[in-house]
């Protein structure tokens, strides 16, 4: 199992851009047995100027990841990342990119939320009685 995941980074060690906006992203990959810087890719137009062609290139360098993380993201451009199977994340300005792909595995290990489950192929475990236990409970429409 290995996961490519993007961080909106200036630096390649915090999350510290826009998505729109951004001037350069990490892209990280994550596997069984750890995670490892695989590509940086910068852009020179980084103006937030309003226009949405500005967002084609980052979405299609994207494209595979299993998400990007940024400080912020507009609505247009998570419908776009979400169509290509891209998690969009928003986590807060200077969040450190060692202590979210860590999150990851801990996720991963655990109960992963329903993007990274999907992501990496696995199906929620459901208890076959799990009608059962609702009707037992009173559960009504």
């Amino acid at each position: 199992m290995n996961l490519s995941i993007a961080f909106a980074s200036s630096d390649r060690e915090t999350v510290d851009q826009h998505f729109g906006a951004a001037a350069a992203f990490a892209i990280f990959e994550l596997g069984a047995h750890g995670s490892r810087l695989r590509e940086v890719a910068e852009f020179i137009d980084t103006a937030m100027d309003g226009h949405e062609g500005k967002l084609d290139a980052k979405i299609a360098l994207l494209e595979g990841c299993a998400a990007v993380y940024a400080c912020a993201i507009g609505s247009s451009a998570v419908q776009r990342l979400l169509a290509k199977g891209v998690q969009p994340l928003k986590v807060a300005n200077g969040s450190p990119i060692d202590a979210l792909l860590s999150q990851l595995r801990s996720e991963l290990d655990g109960t992963p939320p329903i993007w990274l489950a999907r992501a990496v192929g696995l199906r929620q475990k459901r208890s076959p009685d799990r009608f059962d236990a609702m009707a037992g409970e009173g559960w009504e429409e």
